[in-house]
């Protein structure tokens, strides 16, 4: 069976894999799958396609339609124990820097972030919650990369995917300082996994709704090419440092975005819905924002 992604899903209170993205009126076929196996299968596999042909040999799968209102989708690979990590860098793309990186340009890591837990992923269409006196606010859109670390604590690439880095910038600007305060707002990642290198060219469009219609709208690429350092040079410096690489942890890890709406002068208000359409890869997904703690506790209510 050839595939290029996958995705995990809770349906009737069971967990199961697909490996089709969902096309509108077209079911999908769901295999059963226990907590943490696709991460297990991930960190022992010698390929993607030995993972699907163990989890799709087995039997057992359904068909659902893709709207189907029992069907939630989760964080892909998200383990049960919550021992998954959720990071990125900063000042990434070459829009940031006066010079031109060449083959012969020192690297230097670039600033790096704690942005949550795994167990603090949003899907689509769930609120993000930020605190109540943010002081302004911008959406990231973002690659955002998928390992899985083996027993030994050996990161394993399973693939990327795209998140929405939401933070409070206008807190970074009066004190880069506070830069891990301007982290902690709710991020969303699509639960589609794509199971190839780091894509080199991802393209699209964000688009901030006010009541329902456009309030502002503006264009993103945020693929290596766009990016100032080499995803390869980053991502092993970082899994350098053990704490990155606890065994069985999955790491989901941010490469940073370039200027959004934030910079053409929009804020972004409590009640806005954030719209990324990654068009190079027929993926969107949406999120409404809320500010403050009655809305934090309604999002987790509702969970």
């Amino acid at each position: 069976m050839s595939i290029s992604m996958l995705f995990e899903a809770v349906y009737k209170g069971e967990r199961y894999a697909g490996f089709e993205k969902p096309a509108a009126g077209e079911p999908l076929t769901l295999y059963p799958v226990a907590d943490g196996r696709l991460r297990d299968e991930f960190a022992a596999a010698a390929s993607p396609e030995d993972v699907v042909a163990s989890v799709t040999g087995e039997g057992g799968e359904i068909t659902v339609a893709a709207d189907d209102p029992e069907l939630r989708f989760l964080p892909p690979l998200l383990p049960g124990s919550g021992n998954a990590l959720l990071s990125g860098f900063m000042r990434t793309h070459k829009s940031k820097y006066e010079d031109e990186p060449t083959d012969e340009t020192e690297f230097v890591a670039p600033n790096w972030f704690f942005k949550g837990f795994g167990s603090w992923i949003r899907m689509p269409e769930e609120t993000l919650v930020v605190p109540e006196k943010a002081v302004a606010l911008i959406e990231e859109p973002e690659v955002a990369l998928v390992y899985v670390n083996d027993d030994d604590g050996d990161p394993h690439y399973v693939g990327y995917t795209f998140g929405n880095d939401l933070c409070d910038i206008g807190l970074h600007r009066l004190n880069p300082g506070w830069n891990p305060y301007c982290k902690l707002s709710d991020t969303s990642l699509s639960p589609f996994v794509f199971l190839g290198t780091p894509p080199t060219t991802v393209t699209g469009r964000v688009t901030i709704e006010r009541d329902g219609v456009s309030a502002w709208e503006g264009n993103f690429d945020c693929g290596e090419s766009a990016l100032y350092f080499k995803v390869r040079d980053m991502m092993d410096h970082l899994f350098t440092y053990p704490a990155i690489r606890r065994p069985g942890m999955v790491n989901y890890v941010l490469l940073g975005a370039d200027e959004a709406s934030f910079h053409d002068g929009f804020r972004i208000a409590d009640g806005d819905r954030v719209v990324i359409d990654v068009k190079s890869h027929g993926v969107s997904f949406a999120n409404s924002i809320s500010f403050g703690r009655e809305a934090d506790r309604a999002a987790k209510a509702a969970a």
